[in-house]
Formats: C-alpha cells, structure tokens, sequence
C-alpha cells in the first residue's frame, strides 16, 4: 500500500478505487485512509438486509467496513459462481440500497464473438438489471465492459472492438434517458495496461479501466492512472 500511495499523484483528475479480498478490506481502508484512494470490494451478498446467509458478505457490512464501491457480475462469478443476470441485478439493487457504487460488469465469451453474438449478450445482461432499477438509481451505477477472452490471457480488444461494444452500452442507456447515458460511465476491462492504456481510453466512449493483474504493480497501475488522466 505504501508503494501505491507514493506512485499515485496526490490530487489525481480521475477517480481511483482498489479492490481487494473481503478479508483485507478493512487493513486496506486503514491504509489508504487521507489518499484519494477509494476502497471496493469484489462481491456481494443478493440478500437483503441481515440474515441466516452463512458465509456471504452483505451490501451493509460492505458500507460498514468502508467500502465505497462494489463489483458485480464478475466473469469469474458468472463462470465459476453460477452468478445469473437475475442475480447480479440483485446484487446491483442491493448496493445501491446501502450507499455503494455498483461497477456491473458485462462481458461476452470468445465463443460468443465468434459466433456473432457479442451486442446480443450484453443486452441480455443488462436487460436484467433495468428490470430492478429505476432511471435514478441507474444513474448511480458504473459499467465495465470485459471481454471474457481477454482476461487474464494477454490478448486485448483493439480499440475499434472495445469501442463499438462501449458505444452500444450507451445506446442501450440513451433509450431509457439520453442524460443517463450521457452521464454513464463505462470502463473496460481485459488486459489493460500501461502500454494500451492511452489508446484505450483515447476512444469516446471508454471513461476507464477495471484493471486486473496490471494492478499488482504500483508502477504499472500508475502509469493506467496517468494515461486515464
């Protein structure tokens, strides 16, 4: 954490927020404490409210603990998770419920690419989360576009693919309310780092990353920050 605080500029033009295990939560909100270092964590509970939900971690603990943001519907809680798009909307209305930002991630798999259906499939994941929000809770949700092929595999979207899937994501928004979309912000995801950072965000409709490994590196997730600036 030390390491993050000195390579990160102290008064940075973007929002910056990290999002480590649900056990290290509270040590990294401690640690970040007075930097502009905002704190999320990377799952929650769909339940509202306290109950008998062993094991899960609800949206009130989240806020409790000194989360400001949430990530729902990771590809890896979609996969390996069972999260379903019911569930990850769900999951959305309960973080909004108790103060917290909800990053939905939306995403299709190389299959799904190949076979023409990328727009098909994000439409159908956010389908479900306009079901359970109203258009002012929408404005309080951020959307990260990750291509599930190229997490965590070195291979990246180009620009012009990245670009096109982000501008749909709009158009989808723009039809429930044109200052919603307007306002919307949508971050990709999949292999960022320093060196596509620039090219990446340079497109209209990209407003940031949801960084993975690149992360790990103060040096490296730095440098995302800078070129987002």
């Amino acid at each position: 954490m030390a390491n993050l605080r000195a390579a990160l500029p102290s008064e940075p033009g973007v929002d910056i927020a990290v999002f480590p295990p649900s056990v290290y939560i509270a040590r990294v909100v401690e640690g970040m404490s007075g930097s502009p270092v905002a704190v999320g964590a990377q799952n929650v509970c769909e339940q509202a409210g306290e109950g008998a939900f062993t094991g899960e971690v609800s949206a009130g603990m989240l806020a409790d603990a000194g989360c400001r943001y949430v990530i729902v519907g990771h590809s890896e809680r979609r996969a390996m998770y069972q999260d379903s798009n019911e569930r990850v909307a769900q999951k959305t209305k309960q973080a909004l419920a108790q103060g917290l930002t909800p990053i939905v991630c939306v995403g299709e798999t190389e299959g799904q690419r190949d076979n023409g259906a990328t727009l098909e499939v994000i439409a159908e994941q956010l389908q479900s989360v306009f079901a359970v929000l109203s258009i002012e809770d929408m404005r309080s949700i951020v959307v990260a576009y990750e291509p599930v092929w190229a997490i965590g595999t070195g291979k990246t979207a180009t620009p012009s693919q990245a670009q096109e899937v982000h501008a749909f994501i709009r158009a989808l928004f723009a039809k429930k309310d044109e200052p919603l979309a307007k306002g919307l912000r949508i971050l990709y995801g999949g292999s960022v780092k320093a060196a596509n950072a620039g090219e990446l965000f340079a497109q209209a409709d990209i407003d940031g990353g949801l960084v993975g490994g690149a992360s790990l590196d103060a040096q490296e997730f730095s440098a995302i920050c800078r070129a987002a600036e």
